[in-house]
């Protein structure tokens, strides 16, 4: 059902119903007759079950996973359904549904497998209409239906490519987000050493030179001090320890908080869904510390999402041994060896710069689990 929801705003899906109806009032419209070793009135019941097949994988949209046919076995379905019914019944107007599953396959597989899906597709049609059916000039039937199936192929591609590049400036935007967050706290922690260094330099300077003066002004025997001398002595004293301590307090800080960074990189993706569990001592020194970790699960976000296909992901920060541990697992589709490719070499070649590494591993569950880490002193 929730498929259903999902898929029924779209004012792709709504057309493609459209034209399912279109198709069933002419199977209802017309007459049961025999093919084959089928009586009439079974030919009209398996087509009319057909129908309802093609449109029951059109709207729920099976759960794809894997690569290959896995993921685009649903879209070739389409396409078996209406040749099988075209062939039981070719006199109707069956093969316009053709349109649609070419519109569906198109936007799943490459452009050079879809080209080749297609001629194979229409001269099976051709051929169907040529034998079976009562047509004078099946070619030209057959041409006008695959002219009407490239342009839905074309949108197809063209839908294709809007979603990857949706995907790709939602990603760019997460890490502009995840950056800018980074940096702002970098901007806080520098203007507070600036005004600790300001406090220390100036005004305890300053203060210094006054206990000095305090403290000469009170030795003195002619004329004898007065009470107040000995009295803003004691509190320029405190004064100093103060700021002291004040100065001391501000150039102490936790480091930098890593949790809003990772939340922001991973609130673009619809799926997988991500579980964040960073512990409070989690923290990091540097920018650059900062900007590893954030890349490093940044790019086990997109294995998860791009080739894992997972459902879920946990991410979890630990503090441990002068070091911060980084683990990263999901649900989905892992392999017995993994394998390091560009992305992931790209991250161990940044921790190994900080004192650190990164290994792969397969979940009991069939996911891929990434254990990272990098020196903190």
């Amino acid at each position: 059902m929730d498929a259903l929801r999902r898929r029924l705003p779209n004012p792709l899906i709504l057309a493609a119903l459209m034209v399912w109806l279109g198709v069933g009032l002419d199977l209802l419209d017309g007459e049961p007759a025999g093919r084959g070793p089928l009586d009439g009135h079974a030919v009209y019941v398996l087509t009319l079950l057909l129908h309802v097949a093609f449109l029951g994988v059109l709207l729920l949209d099976p759960e794809r996973k894997g690569t290959g046919w896995r993921r685009w076995w649903p879209d070739v379905l389409l396409v078996t359904v209406v040749l099988v019914s075209t062939a039981l019944r070719p006199y109707t107007a069956t093969p316009v549904l053709l349109i649609v599953a070419m519109g569906q396959l198109a936007g799943r597989i490459s452009v050079g497998h879809a080209i080749v899906t297609w001629i194979a597709v229409n001269v099976t049609v051709y051929a169907i209409l040529a034998v079976g059916s009562e047509m004078t000039s099946p070619l030209v039937n057959v041409s006008m239906m695959a002219s009407f199936q490239l342009f839905a192929m074309g949108v197809g591609w063209s839908m294709r490519s809007a979603e990857r590049a949706r995907d790709q400036l939602a990603q760019v935007n997460a890490e502009l987000l995840a950056t800018r967050s980074l940096l702002a706290q970098s901007a806080r922690d520098q203007e507070r050493l600036r005004l600790a260094r300001e406090l220390h330099d100036v005004a305890g300077h300053k203060l210094t030179a006054l206990k000095l003066n305090l403290a000469a002004a009170a030795r003195r025997t002619d004329p004898p001090p007065a009470p107040e001398v000995a009295l803003s002595a004691r509190l320029a004293d405190e004064l100093l320890s103060d700021i002291r301590g004040v100065v001391a307090q501000m150039r102490a800080h936790d480091g930098m908080d890593l949790r809003a960074a990772i939340e922001q990189l991973a609130a673009p993706l619809p799926r997988p869904k991500v579980h964040v569990d960073v512990a409070p001592d989690a923290t990091v020194d540097t920018v650059e510390q900062a900007e590893t970790v954030v890349r490093a699960v940044q790019e086990a976000l997109t294995n998860a999402a791009r080739h894992a296909e997972a459902a879920n992901v946990w991410i979890a920060l630990r503090r441990a041994e002068g070091r911060l541990e980084i683990e990263v697992r999901d649900d989905g589709r892992g392999t017995a060896s993994p394998r390091f490719g560009n992305g992931l070499n790209g991250m161990r070649e940044r921790l190994r710069a900080l004192g650190g590494d990164v290994e792969l591993a397969r979940t009991s569950g069939g996911g891929t689990a990434l254990h990272a880490w990098l020196r903190l002193a």
